[in-house]
């Protein structure tokens, strides 16, 4: 089959290696759409690696191992492919644990489901997890108060899939921060219960000034929840410092919050006392195998229903043969608010 290896640069390129066998708990997907995600070209350039990085993946079900009792040849699914081991996205056979593989509603194109597996995961562990903010089902968000969070980043593929679980949960006022995608944004938010879009390019003052202000209808105008899906440059800053104006704080002054972010790396400017986190995906195919398991099938039901949308995609020329110029994009930070996305068919060599 072919095979898309990434390393540092980006640079791709594309080989013939064996398909894929999956183990008793794994499914075997022929790939239709792949999906990209920034770490695509960010883990080579960090780890010096040459591998095939994609995770994100939409296709048919080819072979099942002994145990996988939920799909079987020719079904429809899309999968979160466990990160920096074989069988990724980026080839015409990808391999996926079946406990983050979901089936695809009729009316969701693969292009569409290739967008959601690592983004939305990424997303809900966040939220329920490192946030532990409540679950979307559960009898407390039916009742819940109001609860400022911000998301910062709110139009990238993680941002926009946070901003409609936490609607979903009923978490208000959301205060997103965004930059040219502030307009796609607005769909998703209830403005009736204090949900704002702040610009960013506005500048880091006003950035903090429209996140005060927009706490300003709330009782009591304070928040204690933040969701960086940025996690560099400005952001950590800037919600530092709305955290020291508008901060729940403790009997002794000291703000009482929580605030996790999406990746490694310094978290200078936030007050002492708020409690920081790393949102890492991966958990799902560790200790968190439950919870993956859980959400895979909500989001599911979520895109069936139509309360669950998939991040904007565009597609690729070229199949694999596009992956170089989409990671290069993505380095480069030309991509706003769409997932770039490759349909393998399209390679040249690939008989489809």
């Amino acid at each position: 089959m072919k095979e898309a290896l990434v390393s540092k640069g980006p640079k791709v390129q594309i080989v013939d290696t064996p398909i894929p066998t999956p183990n008793d708990d794994q499914v075997l997907i022929k790939v239709i759409v792949s999906g990209s995600n920034p770490k695509d070209w960010k883990f080579p350039d960090v780890f010096g690696c040459t591998t095939n990085e994609g995770d994100d993946i939409a296709g048919i079900v080819e072979k099942v191992g002994a145990n996988v009792f939920e799909f079987k040849p020719g079904d429809r699914v899309a999968a979160f492919h466990e990160m920096r081991t074989t069988g990724g996205s980026y080839a015409e056979y990808a391999i996926a644990w079946q406990h983050t593989t979901f089936h695809i509603p009729a009316k969701t194109s693969f292009e569409e489901a290739a967008a959601i597996p690592l983004a939305a995961m990424t997303a809900a562990v966040g939220l329920h997890l490192r946030l532990r903010l409540p679950q979307p089902w559960s009898p407390e968000s039916a009742d819940l108060p109001p609860t400022p969070l911000i998301i910062y980043g709110a139009a990238s593929a993680v941002g926009i899939y946070a901003v409609q679980l936490a609607r979903r949960a009923n978490i208000h006022p959301l205060l997103c921060v965004a930059g040219r995608a502030c307009d796609h944004i607005e769909q998703f938010l209830d403005r009736s219960k204090g949900d704002a879009v702040i610009d960013y390019r506005q500048g880091d003052e006003a950035v903090v000034a429209g996140l005060v202000d927009a706490l300003k209808g709330v009782q009591p105008a304070m928040v204690a929840h933040a969701f960086d899906a940025v996690s560099e440059g400005s952001s950590i800053a800037n919600i530092g410092q709305v955290f020291r104006r508008v901060g729940e704080k403790d009997a002794q002054g000291r703000v009482n919050g929580k605030v996790t972010f999406v990746q490694h790396g310094e978290k200078e400017g936030l007050p002492e006392g708020v409690e920081k986190s790393i949102t890492m995906v991966g958990s799902v195919h560790e200790e968190e195998q439950d919870f993956g398991y859980v959400y895979f099938r909500y989001l599911a039901r979520g895109l069936q229903e139509g309360w669950f949308k998939p991040q904007r995609t565009e597609v690729v020329p070229g199949g694999l043969a596009g992956i170089e110029t989409a990671l290069a994009n993505l380095k480069n930070g030309k991509a706003s608010a769409v997932k770039y996305v490759f349909r393998i068919g399209d390679t040249e060599g690939v008989n489809r």
